[in-house]
Parts: C-alpha cells; structure tokens; sequence
C-alpha cells in the first residue's frame, strides 16, 4: 500500500472512527475546517453521508506501532455538487465517450471553499515521505474501486508539488481576500484606498446606518438556539434563491453550536428590534473565513456591510491577518478583497481522458493568470 516498509493505510466510512485527538494532530489548529469537529457535525447530521452522495471514505496511514500519523479527508461521491471546482463538463465528456464518471473520489471538507491541507501529516513526522505515501496509496485506491478519477480541492500551492510530481493535474482558479497591512481601525484601511473608492465604502456603511439597522456579534456561549433558528432562515432563502436545495440542514447548526463556539462569529442584523439578516463565520488562527448569509426583507448596502465591512471591522480588532469571503465575487474587489489563486489537484484514471483533460487545464492556467493580472491591476488601493 503506501511507500514504506513501516506504514500500513486503512480506510475509514465514519469520522467516528478516528480519534479526535489524532484527527487534530494531523489537521493542527490554525483551519477550523479541518477540524474533527467540523466533519463529525456534518456526518452526524447526516449531510455527509452515501444518501447525499458525500460518503466519508477517509485514508489513514499508521506506522507498524500503532500511531496515526497522515490522513487524506477523503469522500465517495455521486455527484458534482457542493464543491464549487467545477468538473461537471468533464463528466458530460467522459460519459459521452462511454464511461462512467461517478461515483468518483473527493478530497475536500464539504461544501466549504476554503483553502486548507488535504494532506495532513502529523506534526514532528517526515512530511514529504507521507504526502508521497497519502498521493500514492489515493490512486492506488481510486484503480482499485474503478472509479473514475480523484480530487483534492482548495489546496494550499505548496501542497500541490508533490501532487503534480505524483502524476496529478494541477488546477488553479480565484478568489477575493481581504489582507490586513498592519491597519489600527477601520478608518486605517480606508485611508489606504483611493478617494473614489473611500468615498464609496463611507457612504454605503452611512447608507446601512440611516435605514436603522443594528448588529450583535455573538460567539461562544453568546449564540442561543433563537439565534441559530434565525440564522438558519436566513440560510435557507439563500440556498432556495441560489442553488435550490441548502446542502446544510437545521441539526448542523445546532451541533457546530455544541462543538465549536468558540471558533464560531455569528452577526445577526436586526431593524426594528427583529432580526432581519445574518452571516455566519469561522474563526482561524489568523484569518476569518466569511461562509454563510441571509436577508430576508431588501436593505440598501447590508449585504456589502455585513459581509465585508463588519469582517474587516474584526478582523482588524482581533489582529487577523487575512479575510476570507467565499466563492466569487468580482464586487468584492471594490472593497478591498484582491484576487487571490486558488489551486487543486486532478488524478483521472483513464489515461486519454487524462491526457485531454492536461490539455485542457493548460489553457485554463494561462487564463486565470492573466485574469488575476487585469484584477490585480484594478484594486480600489492608491497607485504609489
């Protein structure tokens, strides 16, 4: 199975069945994500499991003693979606040609584009030697389900050397994060930004300020069940207007509630005394992950405001170093979120479809490069 006489890879169906202690050793703590609470949440409330197509296929790697030392998060799935790297022209192709496409695997924490490690080593361990051993033992796994292919998404680039030198293709798109350079408030960071851009920010935060809206941001034990059932209204008519059916259901919530509070930043946005909107983050070490939002009457400027101004605003308190605010987006760039590349890594089993696949991947690396350029070009910072 993996290289080295002295490892042995097993296959885990349930989160459950790995020790959170070891979990975490291997995931760290800077990536809530990643964390065995997070993925024992979804999996208890039965969002990731064979019937939503996102069944737990997690790969282990132990030494001859016993230890967990590297896990790939690993899934079996049916389908495409909650996963926001979109391969669903590649399965239109490949069953065209006559293949079967799903179910496939996927490397992935679920329905989060985030960027973190999918492969997690334990700390103090020989990192290249299991990165080989997760990449290979995966494929190894992929041929001998017959599935069609494997993928890790949202992985961090420096991760994706010892994919690419393992036969995988390497895939790269973009996003918006906000940086923080050291700024003391938020009138700090607008003094950062043209005057144009300035202005715009000013008057869109006096715009939320004059229609009477009010905010609490809640953590912790702060967060009430009131607050989540909320939330998650707030949740599910965005979901139905996006995507038609929310991928989360209302157990979830609740469940993240019990585990992890504290890395947890709800802000519910209230007018008139009710709570009228929400988002939801997830607090790392040194950057806020901006995941969920919801309105449920039409507010002038509140989606710019509750997403993006109230994240820089405690971001910049909290002395974070980074904002992240999820998928797409170019109106984020106005408002301070430069383009950023995202990368994953492709192992297609089919060695024509590969190849093709290759051909097609290069093209689309020259155009998020040159995308990112003309992005990066147009950030609402002063020229120097």
């Amino acid at each position: 199975m993996p290289d080295g006489a002295n490892l042995k890879a097993e296959i885990a169906g349930s989160i459950s069945q790995i020790p959170a202690s070891d979990w975490d050793a291997c995931a760290g703590s800077d990536n809530p994500f990643l964390s065995h609470a997070f993925f024992l949440a979804l999996e208890e409330t039965g969002c990731t499991t064979a019937d939503t197509g996102w069944q737990p296929y997690h790969l282990i790697i132990r030494k001859d003693c016993g230890m967990l030392v590297a896990i790939m998060p690993l899934f079996l799935k049916g389908h495409s979606y909650g996963e926001y790297v979109f391969d669903h022209g590649w399965a239109d192709a490949y069953e065209r040609a006559g293949g079967r496409y799903y179910p496939k695997l996927q490397s992935a924490v679920p329905f989060t584009p985030v960027t973190g490690p999918r492969l997690l080593v334990r700390a103090g361990e020989d990192r290249p030697a299991l990165e080989r051993a997760l990449l290979s033992t995966a494929k190894k796994i992929t041929s001998e389900l017959g599935t069609s292919s494997l993928h890790l998404t949202f992985m961090p680039e420096a991760q994706t050397g010892a994919a690419r030198d393992a036969g995988y293709l390497i895939r790269t798109d973009q996003q918006f994060h906000w940086h923080n350079r050291g700024y003391g408030s938020f009138e700090d960071f607008l003094s950062a930004l043209s005057s144009r851009k300035r202005k715009q920010i000013r008057k869109e935060r006096r715009r939320v300020q004059e229609q009477g809206i009010n905010f609490r941001l809640l953590t912790g034990t702060e967060i009430r069940e009131e607050d989540w059932d909320s939330f998650f209204e707030f949740y599910m008519d965005t979901g139905r207007r996006k995507w038609g059916s929310p991928y989360l259901n209302r157990a979830f919530f609740t469940r993240i509630g019990e585990l992890m509070a504290d890395r947890i930043l709800l802000l519910v946005c209230e007018h008139e005394g009710e709570a009228v909107a929400g988002t939801l983050s997830f607090i790392g070490t040194d950057t806020l992950y901006g995941r969920y939002w919801g309105c449920l009457e039409s507010f002038d400027s509140l989606h710019f405001e509750a997403c993006y101004y109230q994240a820089i605003d405690y971001a910049i308190a909290h002395n974070m170093a980074h904002v992240e605010a999820g998928a797409q987006g170019e109106h984020k760039l106005a408002r301070g979120y430069e383009p950023q590349k995202t990368y994953s890594a492709h192992w297609i089993e089919n060695e024509s479809f590969r190849d093709a696949v290759a051909r097609y991947l290069e093209h689309e690396r020259r155009e998020v490069d040159a995308h990112v350029d003309i992005l990066s070009d147009h950030t609402p910072f002063k020229r120097i």
